[in-house]
């Protein structure tokens, strides 16, 4: 059980090197959902943890334009898409990074990309996301986009769609801090 005022998962300032919080294995299904989610925000994190600004830019995979700096930028956005956008159904919303020519910023050059302000407007999207999940049961449904056209969701669908793109996108996190960190062997 958290005790009140207590921060679910983690997210301090400088994120420490240790491992995200197991989700219950156990016990009422939305339970389980949040504890998922809040594994797999943590475990982007840590992965972050450690690494100096130009280690968390670097794109190490010639082929992708993905960097962990740019993975929690765009974390940013999914976040705010389906728990704001979606589930509040509040589509004039505007987003973080992506742009209006349908590009995603969070994969173009961070040059001037500052981490800490990065990494608080993700915090602070994920405390959005909590208190939207929060105010609504697992059946509630909202109005997203996928595929292109619109369509209903429940916060269940939400949970198991957040889980499944944080699950996607540590894996490749977990690929980049290998290339730009390589463990001691």
């Amino acid at each position: 059980m958290t005790e009140p005022g207590a921060t679910v998962g983690f997210v301090p300032e400088e994120p420490a090197a240790t491992e995200p919080a197991d989700p219950p294995r156990t016990g009422p299904e939305r339970a389980m959902l949040e504890g998922w989610l809040e594994y797999h925000r943590a475990t982007l994190l840590e992965n972050c943890a450690g690494l100096d600004d130009a280690q968390r830019k670097r794109r190490p995979v010639g082929t992708s334009l993905m960097s962990l700096h740019g993975l929690v930028r765009h974390m940013s956005d999914v976040e705010r898409n389906w728990f704001q956008r979606c589930l509040e159904r509040n589509p004039a919303l505007p987003d973080i990074y992506w742009t209006e020519a349908g590009r995603d910023p969070a994969w173009e050059p961070l040059g001037g990309a500052d981490w800490a302000a990065d990494v608080a407007v993700w915090q602070a999207e994920c405390a959005a996301s909590r208190r939207t999940a929060a105010a609504h049961g697992l059946d509630d449904t909202g109005v997203g986009i996928r595929g292109g056209r619109q369509v209903e969701c429940s916060l269940r669908w939400v949970y198991q769609h957040m889980i499944e793109e944080y699950a996607r996108h540590n894996g490749h996190a977990d690929l980049i801090r290998e290339l730009v960190d390589p463990p001691a062997r």
